[in-house]
C-alpha cells in the first residue's frame, strides 16, 4: 500500500483506537520531546544563574508568538486541508497547504523584524529587570532572528500532520530536539558562550529540522505537493486557513502574553520570582504539550470523519480522546503534587526560587485534571469548522479569564495572587466547557426526540 493509501486508510477506514494511536502518539512524543528540550535547555541556562535563568523565561513569549504565526497558517490550513482530502479535493488541498507555507514565512520574517527593532522595550514590558536585560537581549537577538526557521517548520509540522504524515513530524522533531540537546553543553560550558550558546544551540538545530523537510518536500512524498506555482491569492482559501488559524493564533498570543503578564507580576519581587515562575511554565508545558500533541492526530481524523460523514467514527473518536487525555493528566498531576520539590530544583539552587516554584507547581498540577477534557473540545470544534465555540474554548483559560484575574489577585493576595492566576483561569475555563458540552448534547437529545 502507497503512503498516501495508507494515510487516507487511517482516516477513513481503520479500526478507530488503532488509528487515533497511530496518528497520535507520533505528534505527541515529538511534542513531548520538543518541550523536554526546552525544559533541558532551561536546566543548562540555570546552571549560569538566576538572572540567566529569567532571561530565557522573559524571552521564551516572544518565539512563542513567532511559533503562533506558523500554527495560524499551519493549523488553520490543517483543518481545511483535512476536510479538502475527506471530500477527495487533493488540488484544492495543494493550493491550500503552499499557500499557506509562503504566507506565513512571508508574514513570520515581517514579525521578526519588527520585534528586533524594537528589543529593548519588548524585553522590558515582558519583565525583564535592569539584572536580566542585557542576557535577555544576548539571548533574544539570536534566538528571535533564528525563528523564522521556526515558522517554517511549526507549519510544516501542521501541514503534513493533515494528511496522516505523523510518523515523519515526529522523526524531525526528535532530531532537530535531540541535536538541542547535544549542542547546549557543548557551546554553553564547553565553548564558554554561555547564554548566547544556549540560542545558537537551538538556532542549529532548527536549521536541521527544516532540511528534513525539505528533503521531504523535494522527493514528493505524503499526499500533498508544495509548490510556489500553486500558491493562490484566494479569499476562500484565505478565508478558511484564517477562520481556523486565527483562534489558533490568538491562543498562541494570548499564551505568550500571559506568560509575559506572570513575570511582570512577578517582577517586583526580584529575579528568584520571574525564574520561579519561568521553571513552572516550561515544566507544565510538558505535560500540556503531550495531550496537544496527541490532539494534534486526533484532528485531522475528525476533520476528515466530518467531512465525509461519517459520525459513528468521529464519536467514538471523541470518547476515546476523552478517557485517553483525562486519564494522562490525572497521572501526570499525581507526579507533580508529589515530586514538586525535587522537580524544580533541576533549575537552581535558590532556597526562595525553589519554595516558591514548588507551591506553584502545585497550585497548577491539580487544574491539570480536567485540561484533557477541555482541550479535546476545543480541538473538536476547531477541526469540524466551528470556530466561533472552538475560539471560546481554546482561547478562555489563557485570554478570556486569565486577563481579568492577572489584574486582580496580585492586588489582592500579592505573590501568592501571581501563582493561583493560572489555576483560577482553568476552573473557569472548565465551567465554560462543560457549558458547551451540556448545550451540545441537550441539542442532539432534542433533534434525535423530534425525528
Amino acid at each position: 500500500m502507497s503512503e498516501k493509501s495508507t494515510h487516507l486508510y487511517l482516516l477513513r477506514e481503520a479500526n478507530v483506537a488503532s488509528a487515533l494511536l497511530k496518528l497520535g502518539i507520533p505528534t505527541m512524543v515529538g511534542m513531548l520531546i520538543s518541550a523536554l528540550y526546552n525544559v533541558i535547555d532551561a536546566y543548562f541556562v540555570g546552571g549560569l544563574g538566576l538572572s540567566q535563568m529569567g532571561a530565557v523565561s522573559v524571552v521564551f513569549p516572544i518565539v512563542q508568538i513567532i511559533i503562533g504565526l506558523g500554527m495560524m497558517f499551519g493549523a488553520g490550513a490543517s483543518s481545511y486541508i483535512s476536510r479538502l482530502l475527506g471530500k477527495g479535493d487533493h488540488e484544492q488541498a495543494d493550493r491550500t497547504a503552499s499557500t499557506a507555507l509562503f504566507s506565513g514565512i512571508l508574514l513570520g520574517g515581517a514579525i521578526i523584524a519588527v520585534i528586533l527593532l524594537f528589543l529593548d522595550p519588548v524585553l522590558t514590558s515582558l519583565g525583564a529587570t535592569e539584572t536580566i536585560l542585557p542576557y535577555a537581549r544576548a539571548y533574544a537577538k539570536i534566538y528571535v532572528a533564528g525563528s523564522i526557521i521556526n515558522v517554517f517548520t511549526v507549519s510544516m509540522n501542521n501541514l503534513l500532520t493533515a494528511q496522516g504524515a505523523t510518523r515523519f513530524t515526529m522523526a524531525a522533531m526528535l532530531t532537530g530536539s535531540l541535536a538541542n540537546v547535544i549542542l547546549d553543553p557543548i557551546l554553553i560550558y564547553g565553548m564558554k558562550l554561555g547564554i548566547e550558546g544556549a540560542a545558537i544551540a537551538t538556532v542549529l538545530s532548527l536549521c536541521l529540522n527544516m532540511a528534513l523537510y525539505l528533503g521531504y518536500i523535494a522527493k514528493k512524498k505524503g499526499v500533498l505537493r508544495f509548490s510556489p506555482r500553486k500558491i493562490t491569492i484566494s479569499g476562500k482559501i484565505y478565508g478558511e486557513i484564517l477562520k481556523i488559524g486565527v483562534p489558533v493564533l490568538l491562543f498562541q498570543f494570548l499564551a505568550s502574553a500571559s506568560m509575559g503578564l506572570i513575570n511582570t507580576a512577578a517582577k517586583p519581587y526580584g529575579d528568584y520570582a520571574v525564574a520561579a515562575m519561568g521553571a513552572v511554565t516550561r515544566i507544565m508545558t510538558v505535560s500540556t504539550y503531550v495531550v496537544f500533541g496527541f490532539l494534534k492526530g486526533f484532528q485531522p481524523f475528525a476533520g476528515y470523519n466530518y467531512g465525509a460523514k461519517q459520525s459513528a467514527r468521529l464519536k467514538q473518536s471523541i470518547k476515546l480522546c476523552l478517557i485517553w487525555s483525562t486519564a494522562f493528566c490525572v497521572i501526570a498531576a499525581a507526579a507533580l503534587i508529589v515530586f514538586a520539590g525535587p522537580v524544580v530544583s533541576l533549575f537552581g539552587s535558590d532556597a526562595q526560587m525553589i519554595a516558591l516554584a514548588s507551591k506553584a507547581l502545585r497550585l497548577n498540577a491539580v487544574l491539570l485534571i480536567t485540561f484533557g477534557f477541555q482541550m479535546v473540545y476545543a480541538s473538536l470544534y476547531l477541526a469540524i469548522g466551528n470556530s466561533l465555540i472552538g475560539s471560546a474554548l481554546s482561547l478562555s483559560r489563557q485570554g478570556i479569564f486569565f486577563f481579568p484575574l492577572i489584574f486582580i489577585l496580585p492586588r489582592l493576595l500579592d505573590l501568592t495572587g501571581v501563582i493561583c492566576v493560572q489555576p483560577a483561569a482553568d476552573l473557569f475555563s472548565t465551567l465554560l466547557t462543560v457549558f458547551f458540552v451540556l448545550k451540545a448534547n441537550a441539542w442532539q437529545s432534542e433533534s434525535t426526540s423530534a425525528s
